[in-house]
């Protein structure tokens, strides 16, 4: 029987999944891939997480936390609400956090003030930071290193040797998506995927969003869901040059180390 991998990154509250969330999961667990941590980017969406993943104890844990594209609705409010939803024993994790200088939804002075209230925030709670950047590395990094974070999985990782390397020395873990199996886009993933030690290295789809661009049957509307984990781990060990088995083995071991489930 295949080893169970953890998909550490689902948007399962999207509203993609709104007619058939049950039968995601589901298709999910058929596949091998249990459990899901859905991730939380806003207070509203966090709070929908972390009911929904009540469900099914075990089998759906969740993240709390704004995305630098929400910021600009933070209050203090919101942390103190993230602080009560972190207490609940399915949420495992504060984020999706950080800074986005690409698309600048929320001015980036605002982004950094709150990417630091969440940090100050998991630091606190002693729970570990699911983290988001895009094109801010050098702030991103600044701040990071402010606060002496140390328990942080940079997730969705699509950067250079070079912020791999800063990642890899300040501590962190790294997760890789479906971004690997795009022929264009992911070609310089294929090689560093390479130099993640299996113990800082986990795997997530980001479903619905970066659906793999070389699945054999594409999916209906393009969207991307956590059945296709597997397909996305193939593509990994094909990279690191191992079996697939004990490329699911170590990924597992290390998510459940390190968001504690």
């Amino acid at each position: 029987m295949p080893t169970p991998i953890v998909d550490i990154g689902v948007n399962l509250m999207h509203r993609s999944f709104h007619q058939d969330r049950e039968q995601v999961v589901e298709r999910a667990l058929e596949n091998q891939v249990s459990p899901l941590i859905i991730t939380g980017t806003s207070l509203r969406n966090s709070q929908d997480a972390a009911r929904y993943a009540s469900r099914y104890p075990g089998k759906l844990y969740a993240t709390a936390g704004v995305h630098p594209h929400d910021a600009k609705s933070c209050t203090e409010d919101t942390i103190t609400k993230l602080r009560q939803l972190a207490a609940q024993q399915q949420v495992v994790a504060i984020g999706e956090c950080g800074l986005d200088y690409n698309r600048d939804f929320s001015p980036r002075d605002v982004q950094r003030k709150w990417f630091a209230e969440q940090i100050r925030l998991a630091q606190d709670l002693d729970m570990p930071l699911f983290l988001h950047e895009r094109e801010a590395f050098t702030d991103f990094t600044a701040i990071l290193k402010e606060h002496d974070v140390r328990h942080a999985v940079v997730h969705c990782f699509t950067g250079s040797y070079a912020e791999l390397k800063a990642y890899l020395d300040l501590g962190y873990h790294i997760g890789i998506t479906g971004w690997i199996c795009d022929e264009r886009r992911g070609k310089h993933l294929r090689d560093l995927v390479r130099i993640i030690p299996l113990d800082r290295l986990m795997i997530e789809t980001d479903a619905p969003f970066l659906t793999p661009r070389d699945l054999k049957e594409k999916p209906a509307e393009g969207r991307n869901e956590p059945a296709f984990l597997p397909h996305i781990l193939n593509a990994v060990a094909r990279c690191i040059g191992k079996p697939a088995d004990e490329i699911a083995q170590a990924t597992t071991e290390t998510a459940k180390a390190f968001f504690r489930i």
